[in-house]
């Protein structure tokens, strides 16, 4: 096992638009009806940004809430991480545009780009800054508008999107009885073509034809990617834990990324868990992408699903194919 990260989450937060976009809306647009999307994807609703409002802003949200929440000052943050498909912008960094509105004068930061499991692996840069004693505090958010690259044509898309954004403060951790245990973060290049964006960077610069070839908008082959996302998300849990001498009856709770439904209980069954260890709540966001387990821990909390000393488990696969996952003692 490799030399455990000193770091600890100490704060978490999530925000969504006010904008409800429920299935009864959707049927007005698309061919689709409300049993259908709830039986293919577990989802009734998600939250939209109105026109204006882009990941930055709904990143601002949770990180001012968790300033508040924990009481810190803003100039004491070392490190902002942001974890987004649909950054504001190619550049300046998503980063860039948080720190500054925060007031967080003494930070650096920067923008990462794994899809749906974008939020573990920045959580895992994150511990591993204040892991290795540089950092104190570190702020990482996972961001997305998916609104603003689905097309509301194609019901295999529109119906699985929302836009939110969540927010943990990561600190170094006091002892070993605490804070992450473990991580295990994985690519698989070749499912690249299965789940993409084809327009809109160096290949395909945006011009009137990728526009009328709608390729700015999210491609997925559905099937393809259920099946991937299925397997590779029960083993990586099985490898954490196996890896660490635990079982999964020593855990309280597993948050996985919340794309669809039946691959959260597909994973479920595979890994050998009740409904009661498991967070969902797709059912109210959708799939808001990297935001989704900081919003699922940020529900768990509120809950009181999760104590400190619980043994917590994150899970997610994203495009590219990317896997993240990582194992964790809940601090507070």
């Amino acid at each position: 096992m490799p030399r455990r990260i000193g770091a600890k989450i100490t704060g978490v937060t999530g925000y969504v638009p006010p904008r409800v976009l429920s299935n009864a809306d959707l049927e007005r647009m698309v061919e689709t009806n409300d049993a259908w999307i709830r039986g293919r994807t577990g989802i009734r609703e998600r939250r939209i940004v109105e026109k204006g409002v882009a990941a930055s802003h709904l990143a601002v949200e949770a990180a001012q809430q968790l300033i508040t929440q924990r009481k810190v000052n803003p100039e004491e943050i070392d490190l902002i991480v942001v974890a987004s498909v649909t950054p504001d912008m190619l550049f300046p960094a998503t980063a860039c545009l948080v720190q500054d509105r925060i007031g967080a004068k003494k930070a650096w930061g920067f923008d990462l780009s794994a899809a749906c499991a974008g939020f573990v692996y920045a959580l895992t840069v994150g511990a591993q800054f204040v892991g290795a004693g540089t950092h104190k505090n570190a702020l990482v958010i996972g961001s997305d508008v998916m609104s603003s690259i689905i097309n509301y044509q194609d019901r295999a898309t529109c119906v699985l999107f929302g836009d939110g954004a969540g927010a943990v403060l990561v600190e170094p951790a006091a002892s070993d009885s605490e804070g992450i245990l473990d991580f295990h973060n994985d690519v698989d290049g070749s499912g690249g073509c299965y789940l993409y964006m084809p327009g809109g960077g160096s290949l395909n610069p945006p011009s009137h034809e990728t526009v009328d070839k709608k390729m700015h908008y999210v491609h997925q082959e559905g099937q393809q990617v259920f099946k991937y996302a299925v397997r590779r998300m029960a083993e990586v849990a099985c490898h954490l834990l196996e890896r660490n001498g635990f079982s999964s009856r020593d855990l309280a709770l597993v948050v996985p990324h919340q794309a669809n439904l039946r691959i959260i209980r597909a994973m479920q069954d595979r890994l050998g868990v009740d409904d009661s260890k498991v967070m969902v709540n797709i059912d109210r966001y959708g799939n808001t992408t990297a935001a989704t387990i900081p919003l699922g821990l940020r529900d768990a909390v509120e809950e009181g699903r999760v104590r400190k000393g619980d043994l917590v488990l994150l899970v997610a696969v994203g495009a590219g194919y990317t896997t993240g996952g990582i194992l964790l003692r809940w601090a507070y």
